[in-house]
Formats: structure tokens, C-alpha cells, sequence
């Protein structure tokens, strides 16, 4: 008796894990229909799916944090004589601070941003993430308006609806991820000092567009 006679003949088929399943031939199952590749079929490891996501997400975040830097670095090419012109509180920091502080806290916004993306089953998650997303865009307008418009009045609003969404956001995280909150606590220490610097040189500085409280001048112009 021939083996292609025998009814029920036995076969091996080697998973992406290296492990061996045994089944009837004739009992198709869906992985049946598994492509070839070199005349192996091959099947992706549901872990492996969703590691490869995860890395896509991860990198959607990072380059995100990362445009937004970018937009700010390009709005404000060495500060310019108009900005070193300005009059400054005391507590001005040096300008050699600005890119480390933000170069460490983009990179705490892009992880909060992730983590909360991975808790899909959280109720909350949607509204954290939409939140995220106009805090990243509030924190982008800001350097342009100051930097290029001159309208640090203008720059002010930003930052306090800046601060705004950034709290929104912090509590709307801790519902979702706590250690997502967490991380951006530095962020909203940041903000918070930013505006008050902000505050002052709108105050030290007396002129056609910064005479005024910043949120006076912000309703208009």
C-alpha cells in the first residue's frame, strides 16, 4: 500500500515560533490558506503584529514631539537682535538651558503620549490622546507668534491656553496610565514658569505690541 493512499496521512506544520503542530490532512483549518514564501508556509505571530505596531506608534509619537521642535527651532534662528534687545526679568534663564530642558521634556511628552495610546481598553484613552494632540499644537504655535510675529502678547494667550490643555491633559492621563501623567508633570512646571517669564517681558517692555497685559492685547489684535 502506497503512503498517498493511506486516508488521514499525517503532517507537520512549523509555526513563526519554531514549534511543531501535527494535524489530519484532511482537516483544513484557516491556516491552510497561509502564503508561501521559498515553499514554506509562514504565519505572523500575533506578538509580533503587535510589537511591529507598537514601534509604528512609538515612532508616529517621537516624529511628532519632533516636528513641533522642530517648527520652534526654525521660528527663532539664534533669538535674533529684536530678542536679545528685549528687557528681561532676573530670573531669565541662560540661553544655553532652553534646548536641554526641551530636548528632555519633548522626549517625556512623545513616552506620556505612547503609553496612553497603548491602554486601549481604558475609558478615557480617546479623549487623553485628543488632548495630547492640542497641547503638541498649542506648544508649536507659541514660537512661531513670539519668535516670528513679534507678538509676544500674542504668545502669551498661547501659553495660557498652553497651560490649560496641558492640565486637562495630566488629569485626563492619570485616569488612563498614571506613570503617562506623571511624566509630564516637568512639562507643566515648565509651562507654568514659561508663561510668567512671558508675563514679565510683555510688562518690561513697553511698545506698540507689547504695552499691555497679554491677554488684553491678544483680544486685539
Amino acid at each position: 500500500m502506497h503512503l498517498g493512499e493511506l486516508e488521514g496521512e499525517r503532517r507537520a506544520d512549523v509555526h513563526a515560533d519554531g514549534a511543531s503542530v501535527v494535524r489530519e490532512r484532511g482537516s483544513a483549518t484557516p491556516a491552510d490558506h497561509r502564503p508561501y514564501v521559498l515553499g514554506m508556509r509562514t504565519e505572523i505571530h500575533p506578538d509580533t503584529a503587535a510589537r511591529s505596531k507598537a514601534l509604528l506608534a512609538a515612532a508616529g509619537f517621537a516624529g511628532a514631539v519632533a516636528g513641533a521642535s522642530a517648527l520652534g527651532a526654525r521660528s527663532s534662528p539664534g533669538r535674533g537682535r529684536w530678542y536679545r534687545r528685549l528687557r528681561k526679568p532676573p530670573f531669565q534663564p541662560p540661553s544655553w538651558v532652553f534646548a536641554p530642558v526641551w530636548t528632555a521634556l519633548y522626549a517625556l511628552i512623545a513616552l506620556s503620549g505612547h503609553r496612553v495610546w497603548r491602554r486601549r481598553d481604558r475609558p478615557g484613552r480617546n479623549r487623553a490622546l485628543a488632548l495630547w494632540a492640542v497641547q503638541l499644537g498649542l506648544n508649536a504655535t507659541w514660537s512661531p507668534l513670539f519668535f516670528r510675529a513679534r507678538r509676544p502678547g500674542l504668545a502669551l494667550a498661547d501659553l495660557g491656553l498652553l497651560w490649560l490643555s496641558v492640565v486637562g491633559y495630566t488629569a485626563a492621563a492619570r485616569e488612563v496610565d498614571r506613570p503617562a501623567a506623571w511624566a509630564v508633570v516637568p512639562y507643566l512646571g515648565w509651562t507654568s514658569f514659561a508663561f510668567l517669564l512671558n508675563e514679565e517681558i510683555v510688562r518690561r517692555n513697553p511698545s506698540p505690541r507689547t504695552h499691555r497685559s497679554g491677554w488684553r492685547l491678544a483680544r486685539s489684535t
